[in-house]
């Protein structure tokens, strides 16, 4: 076993994921990684339940822990080519591995082991030497595919040697959220990404208190008087009474800022309590300023046992009002960027997002998928905002809605506390809600979903459906922002449509009528963002040519001559990107994508003179 401190290890997040909050209890807690070399058998008839494989199976091979699904059916078959005659009937994929029982150290009474996987394909199932777990949230299946879960292991069930069983089942459903992408193994012809599917996060034991705070945090702060609202949530097993502390701390130098006290009576199971700590003189965050304290947060029994998790967190404050989004009560124009990790490992990850940061953009559009907790956390670190996409489904049914909502609630549980995060999309271009121009019930369940996200979660601005279809209901818009999709690599046409949107004409500026519903009378009482522009590869323009940053510049220009809150550029990497997805290097000037450090241009254009067209 390893010894770690808190801060370093989130029971819910990811190993050695700095600022994450850590289950770590007043005795040493300690993980055992699970990463590495794991059997591995392909189940393409799906016999293995009733087979009993959770018991004993055979092996086809065996793969490293973590790694994509795609990769792993490889391994197993040899350099398979991706036809149709030698892809699964199924993709039923079965990982096992034997672990020693570590030796528990400090006070044995009030530690139990927990299992916890980063992140895994869907639907997932565990057995422990044969027994059947469930998820601290009662589930079996486990059925997410962005986000981490985790299960408390009886004693009963351990022995000094353990074998842990895996099954996930790649499910082809179009109910299931996958967002776009497709396998060249076996999900062709669904979408235009590669997936990078399966255990694409590591899976660690740990020994956490049997009464703990968990390390799910919700940050609502209030900016004007300093006020932060947590929400905290507790595990417990031994009811009673406990007091909840919380310590908020300057990080640079250590001074204790707040020390508030809450009593709680709770009862066994889990239980979402929030409390208000005033932290006077704060300083906001924001990206110019990326300042973020330290909360430590104990819960303490009635003989004086305390549990103990910690993060950082920042205050700051994100609003819609008129034509423009306020950060912390001061007008901030989004520049952004449309971000795919893909199957990128964490250290290119990084890469992308400092090289973001260098491009001049303060806002990554995370699109249609999950990212790796530490990437957060570099987010937060670097100042970036973030806009993040619940990935969806393929079709619109009322399986895909429950899918979709569910997969919601777990990533705001896992990333409410990062003050980098501050949009959501619930919807992206209809993918999910295909009917939301003529189903009234898709509509609702979206009008529903974001009247729930003001009440439940103000410190985000939500959209409803981003790039057309935005929902109207008697004439008031059901989203925080009016966005639309512009592709076009013809300057006139781009000119035009600008134009057309800024004057409220929301009919032939994007693939469909941007409003749907009741009619929506613009008069810029909403801020209007471009969230996707770009694309010019796809139209033979040379990404590598000496004018193809001039031409990304000069339509960055004329975008900033109307009154937009925002526009993103996609993408930032993948076949017309602007990093090098290896090495992160730029492929285009720093500071291209920068509103404010644009610079003078004369270029040509479909052979014609463009001049500098800044205000």
């Amino acid at each position: 076993m390893t010894r770690f401190t808190p801060n370093r290890l989130p029971a819910d997040g990811m190993p050695q994921a700095d600022n994450q909050l850590a289950e770590a209890a007043s005795l040493p807690n300690n993980y055992l990684l699970l990463d590495g070399e794991w059997r591995f058998t392909l189940d393409p008839y799906d016999r293995g339940l009733h087979d009993l494989w959770c018991i004993n199976h055979p092996s086809d091979g065996t793969v490293q822990w973590p790694g994509s699904i795609e990769a792993h059916i490889r391994h197993v078959r040899g350099n398979m080519s991706p036809g149709k005659k030698e892809r699964p009937v199924k993709v039923v994929i079965w990982y096992e591995r034997d672990f020693n029982l570590p030796t528990r150290n400090g006070a044995t009474d009030h530690s139990i082991f927990q299992l916890t996987f980063g992140a895994c394909g869907y639907p997932t199932r565990v057995w422990l030497n044969g027994h059947l777990l469930r998820t601290l949230e009662d589930e079996d299946p486990h059925c997410g595919s962005y986000a981490s879960f985790s299960y408390e292991l009886p004693d009963q069930y351990l022995r000094p040697l353990n074998r842990l069983t895996v099954r996930i089942a790649d499910v082809t459903d179009a109910d299931i959220r996958c967002g776009e992408q497709e396998s060249h193994v076996y999900k062709q012809g669904v979408k235009w990404y590669q997936t990078y599917t399966g255990v694409v996060q590591s899976v660690w034991l740990e020994t956490v208190d049997r009464n703990r705070l968990r390390s799910r945090l919700g940050v609502v702060s209030v900016v004007e008087d300093r006020l932060v609202r947590f929400s905290v949530t507790t595990r417990i097993h031994d009811p009673g009474h406990y007091l909840l502390r919380l310590q908020v701390f300057d990080v640079e130098s250590d001074q204790q800022l707040a020390n508030s006290d809450f009593p709680l009576r709770l009862e066994a199971g889990q239980k979402q309590q929030r409390v208000v700590v005033d932290v006077d003189h704060a300083r906001l965050w924001s990206p110019q300023s990326p300042t973020r304290y330290r909360l430590v947060a104990q819960l303490i029994d009635h003989t004086g046992y305390a549990t103990q998790v910690e993060t950082l967190f920042g205050l700051r404050k994100i609003e819609a009002r008129g034509r423009y989004v306020y950060l912390n009560n001061e007008p901030v124009y989004l520049d952004g960027i449309v971000y795919r990790p893909g199957g990128a490992t964490l250290d290119e990850m990084q890469r992308h997002m400092r090289a973001i940061k260098e491009l001049g953009c303060n806002l990554v559009r995370v699109h249609m998928a999950g990212l790796d907790p530490r990437l957060y956390n570099l987010a937060d670190e670097l100042g970036l905002l973030l806009w993040v996409e619940v990935p969806a489904p393929l079709v619109s049914t009322e399986l895909s809605r429950q899918h979709h909502k569910a997969e919601l609630l777990r990533m705001l549980s896992l990333i409410g506390s990062h003050p980098s995060v501050v949009i959501w999309s619930l919807y992206n271009e209809d993918q999910g809600a295909q009917d939301i121009a003529a189903n009234a019930q898709t509509r609702q369940y979206i009008m529903d979903l974001y009247h729930f996200m003001q009440l439940a979660h103000p410190q985000f601005l939500v959209v409803d459906n981003d790039g057309w279809h935005h929902i109207s209901y008697e004439g008031r818009l059901k989203s925080d922002l009016l966005t639309a999709h512009v592709h076009t690599s013809d300057p006139d046409q781009w000119r035009t449509i600008l134009n057309r949107l800024e004057t409220g004409e929301f009919v032939q500026v994007a693939n469909h009528p941007l409003v749907v519903g009741d009619p929506f009378f613009y008069r810029r009482q909403v801020p209007l963002i471009v969230s996707e522009w770009g694309g010019f590869v796809y139209n033979n323009w040379p990404t590598h040519s000496a004018s193809y940053a001039d031409q990304i510049r000069w339509f960055k220009q004329v975008l900033r001559q109307h009154t937009f809150a925002g526009d993103i550029y996609r993408p930032a990497i993948d076949s017309n990107g602007l990093i090098d997805p290896q090495t992160g290097a730029l492929t285009v000037p720093a500071g291209l994508l920068e509103s404010s450090g644009s610079q003078p241009i004369t270029s040509k254009i479909n052979g014609g003179e463009v001049s500098d067209l800044r205000r």
